[in-house]
């Protein structure tokens, strides 16, 4: 084959430091857009991007050559600054580590729809069910002592 054909899609999830509920209604919005944006500056196209009050999901497409723990450093980093910044969140801050699971192509439309209907979604589990529910779905093998 003389050329390369990638379709790398990515459902990224991380939550705040202690999964503390900062992430305010009135700048959410404004929040998602930074995080789109700051992917479309990293070369990543930002599919949907979602949340809630303490955690965000990003339904991203990624080149070959991105660091998938490059790409998150940045994300993570630069939004953690811009609601210093911008928003006046001093104590704002995000978890440590990130969730990342590859989604083909069939499922974007479905991951999409989880994304954003976040809000409801969570009336009825909370994140942590959630996020315990994602990696068992997707085989993922972790310590529980170590996920909170």
């Amino acid at each position: 084959m003389t050329s390369t054909h990638l379709s790398l899609q990515y459902h990224l999830i991380f939550s705040t430091k202690e999964r503390c509920g900062w992430i305010k209604e009135s700048w959410q919005e404004r929040l998602h857009s930074y995080l789109g944006g700051t992917l479309r500056g990293l070369g990543g196209v930002a599919e949907d991007v979602g949340g809630t009050d303490d955690h965000v999901h990003i339904l991203a497409s990624l080149n070959a050559t991105h660091c998938l723990a490059d790409v998150m450093r940045e994300i993570k980093s630069n939004s953690s600054k811009w609601v210093h910044r911008i928003i006046g969140v001093g104590l704002f801050a995000w978890q440590d580590g990130y969730g990342a699971f590859t989604v083909s192509r069939s499922e974007v439309e479905a991951i999409k729809r989880y994304i954003r209907g976040q809000r409801e979604h969570h009336r009825k589990k909370t994140f942590q069910e959630e996020y315990l529910e994602l990696l068992q779905q997707n085989s993922i093998e972790f310590d529980e002592k170590y996920l909170w």
